[in-house]
């Protein structure tokens, strides 16, 4: 990272430096010092991350934001692991009910369009650009080119979509939880509006029988659509 002057005299000469650490993309920085501890990303994907904390704040809890200049992002630890680190016994639960609070945002508030358009979009530029790495894809998916997957998305694209705020990117790393079970949002850089299943499929990939099943039940009433799973859990395969 080339980031701005200013943001390393936040953290003091004997700060230390990682990127090994849990729940995070390869593109965060963790910084350790006499102030605390904080997380730093830069780049497209932290100028949207920063977009969106400032508005979701209003709605649910996401770690605060310490510093931001140029493209550079600075984050406060939140102190809370994630749920994939040590998940609880009832961490379906704590999962469901978190998105379920997320779900219930007023789409109409949300300024971020995720929306199949938009993401059609950009998975084409990915494909086009070799960013997708087809050795990553799910079993099920291996064999498949990343130009196939998006021939797929294409072809078998849902007549609807089941509009709601999403995560987009709602796995067990992402949320933090407290021992009480509070819980904190983090890497929200793909927040927008699209359909719920955008959610829906990446966590139920991450969770096991009885964890899905107690997050469903937390999760509350809705029409859960396996073919909308399917096609969802295949569109991740290009981001």
């Amino acid at each position: 990272m080339q980031l701005p002057g200013r943001i390393f005299d936040l953290f003091g000469e004997d700060a230390i430096w990682s990127d090994d650490h849990e729940g995070l993309s390869g593109e965060t920085l963790r910084v350790t010092g006499p102030t605390g501890a904080f997380y730093v990303k830069q780049g497209p994907s932290a100028r949207a991350e920063h977009e969106r904390l400032l508005w979701l704040k209003r709605w649910v809890s996401v770690p605060d934001v310490v510093a931001f200049e140029g493209d550079a992002l600075v984050l406060a630890d939140a102190g809370w692991r994630s749920l994939e680190r040590k998940p609880p016994a009832d961490a379906g639960t704590v999962l469901g009910t978190a998105l379920r609070a997320l779900h219930e945002v007023p789409v109409r508030e949300c300024p971020f369009d995720e929306r199949l358009d938009v993401k059609l979009a950009r998975a084409a530029g990915r494909v086009r650009d070799g960013l997708v790495d087809a050795g990553d894809f799910d079993e099920d998916h291996l064999g498949l080119t990343p130009g196939q997957v998006y021939e797929r998305l294409v072809a078998e694209r849902p007549a609807r979509e089941d509009l709601v705020v999403t995560h987009g990117d709602y796995t067990p790393a992402n949320v933090l939880a407290s021992p009480s079970g509070d819980t904190v949002l983090v890497d929200v850089g793909a927040l927008g509006v699209a359909d719920r299943h955008v959610d829906l499929a990446i966590v139920l990939r991450e969770l096991d029988g009885p964890a899905a099943g107690s997050f469903l039940r937390a999760y509350g009433p809705a029409e859960v659509d396996e073919d909308r799973l399917r096609y969802y859990r295949l569109l991740d395969e290009l981001f």
